[in-house]
């Protein structure tokens, strides 16, 4: 029997060998934990789908990893996850949503690079921001980097789609963090750079308000800031900005000036319409009668719009030809409406002055044919100075009375030594000046002059009878008939020394004297008490130092009148006062 020979073994080296290892590692490599493989749908059943990978059993993936498992059909090819290659059952343990999500991710990186420009959807909002899809892989939008202001209401953003920049990303956490606000600040400011190459002075654009405050408002610009202040924002008086205008309100706006260092940008409103005072001589001639609205009041006078952008100034002394008006709020209000008159303008410093009382007939220019000198008046004493006394003829209308001119018969100090507030009294119309507004009165000339009849009255050497009116230092006045007053010297009170006027005599004491001195023309009255109970003997000795030798027969008492000649001058050089006694 042949011995048969045995076969030779295969080699283990050589081109074949090499193959073989090379299809096994491929195949080990193939089935590693986590890698992605593509299978074929082999079958459904129940809640699974079972996949063929080409390994020796077949796989499993959980029919919920799919969107709509009815549109799986037995045969197609897909792209899913080997999470484990033989679980306790010997099934292949497979994923098809975590394949997803690797091949979406890794599309991702693969894409986009931190720094880049990224589109997504707002899907739902979390603590601290909101969560974005972006090619289907989630990331994180932080609260602070949403907008470049603060937002409150971040619910207005789910579903809706941004360009979002991309801060970071995490590989190994599989994360990306977004920022929107970094994309719009990095735009606003090229649109700045590129608007302050192109923006001049006196140009239109065209801005929406964005911030509204006392002095003026923000308008932007689409990127660039400009200030349109309060006082370009109108060619009349606006008192504040809100006013006119609104946030978020698109507004056209020239530019007046352009601060390229400092990148600000100033705006006017008004400067796009013309300016009512290039031709306000022609709008409102002097002399004119307008109506129109008090928009403003100060203490000196009222601020009245007579056209949109117009206003004029009414002093308090044009409001009333005869009324004094301390304050104009005494007289207006804000938005009254009055007539008035243009009296001036000042085109340059744009200034018209109005005048409310030229809408009316000017009393004083007919006051001479009403109150004509000489005439004789009744009126109320309304007011004093320490020169006179104010008497209403009419309301507005005053006339004076100056102390000069309230008695015959007596020197007044103040006018209230005669006269009281509120007293009705008749006076003579003495001179009228339209011009400066004044009427002078004369009290005294109201009644006779009793000082020309004086000598028919009076004679030297007469005793009479008065009262004491006032008491000074030289002397004391008695007060006679008629309101005549004559004077007591200080050396004529008494046979005895009197060291002081009031020691002997006071006001209102009812005395007795001889008259020694009449004097028409100066209008004075010289008495002496001592001499009443003289008899001729005394009266001679009395006037012995006197010059008797020209003393005239029957007139040997007129020279003790030189006593009172000093006394006279000194009274009239003293000044009086009501309470001297």
């Amino acid at each position: 029997m042949a011995i048969r020979k045995p076969r030779a073994a295969t080699p283990k080296t050589g081109p074949m060998y090499e193959a073989m290892e090379a299809a096994l590692s491929e195949q080990m490599h193939q089935f590693t934990a986590n890698s992605i493989i593509k299978g074929k749908v082999s079958g459904i059943r129940g809640n699974e789908v079972l996949v063929d990978i080409g390994y020796k059993s077949e796989g499993s993936v959980n029919a919920n990893e799919f969107k709509d498992v009815s549109t799986v059909h037995v045969g197609d090819v897909i792209d899913v996850l080997l999470v484990e290659l033989e679980s306790d059952s010997g099934m292949v343990v497979l994923s098809k949503g975590r394949a997803d999500e690797k091949l979406r991710w890794d599309a991702v990186l693969e894409k986009y690079t931190e720094g880049g420009i990224v589109t997504g959807i707002v899907r739902s909002k979390v603590r601290g921001g909101l969560i974005v899809d972006v090619d289907g892989v989630d990331s994180f939008l932080p609260g602070s980097q949403i907008d470049v202001t603060p937002v409150a209401d971040v619910d207005a953003f789910i579903g809706q789609s941004f360009e979002f920049k991309v801060i970071k990303i995490s590989n190994e956490r599989r994360n990306i963090i977004v920022s929107r606000r970094e994309l719009i600040e990095e735009r606003m400011a090229d649109r700045k750079r590129d608007l302050l190459a192109s923006i001049e002075k006196g140009q239109q654009r065209v801005g929406r308000v964005k911030n509204i405050t006392d002095f003026g408002a923000f308008v932007d610009l689409d990127g660039l800031d400009g200030l349109l202040h309060i006082t370009d924002m109108s060619w009349g008086r606006i008192k504040h900005p809100g006013e006119m205008l609104k946030v978020g309100q698109e507004v056209e706006v020239t530019i007046l000036d352009v601060d390229m260092d400092r990148e600000r940008v100033s705006l006017g409103l008004k400067q796009s319409t013309p300016n009512p005072w290039d031709d306000i001589g022609g709008s409102f001639p002097i002399g004119s009668r307008l109506r129109g609205k008090v928009v403003n009041l100060v203490p000196y006078g009222a601020f009245v719009e007579i056209q949109p952008g117009i206003e004029g100034l009414v002093h308090v002394s044009e409001f009333s030809w005869t009324k004094r008006v301390a304050r104009a709020s005494d007289v207006l209000a804000v938005n009254d409406e009055v007539d008035v008159v243009v009296l001036s303008i000042d085109a340059e410093n744009q200034k018209i002055a109005l005048g409310i009382r030229q809408t009316e007939e000017n009393p004083w220019d007919t006051v001479q044919e009403r109150y004509p000198v000489g005439s004789r008046i009744s009126g109320k004493v309304r007011n004093f100075t320490t020169y006179g006394a104010f008497v209403e003829l009419e309301e507005g209308i005053d006339g004076m009375i100056h102390v000069s001119d309230m008695s015959w018969t007596r020197k007044i100090n103040h006018p209230s030594e005669v006269l009281q507030k509120g007293q009705q009294v008749d006076a003579v119309v003495l001179e009228v000046n339209p011009e400066d507004q004044r009427i002078s009165l004369g009290l005294k000339q109201a009644s006779d002059d009793p000082w020309n009849t004086i000598t028919t009255r009076f004679a030297i050497g007469q005793i009479v009878k008065g009262t004491v009116s006032k008491i000074a230092s030289f002397g004391a006045f008695v007060e006679l008939e008629d309101g005549v007053d004559g004077l007591v010297h200080i050396s004529q009170i008494s046979d005895q020394h009197v060291e002081k006027v009031k020691d002997a005599l006071k006001v209102n004491d009812e005395v007795e004297a001889r008259i020694v001195k009449i004097d028409s023309e100066e209008r004075r009255i010289g008495l002496s008490i001592k001499a009443v109970n003289m008899d001729e003997t005394e009266i001679e000795e009395l006037t012995r130092d006197f010059n008797v030798s020209d003393l005239k027969p029957g007139e040997n008492l007129v020279g003790l009148a030189a006593a009172f000649d000093d006394a006279f001058a000194q009274s009239e050089s003293e000044e009086w006062h009501p309470g001297d006694q």
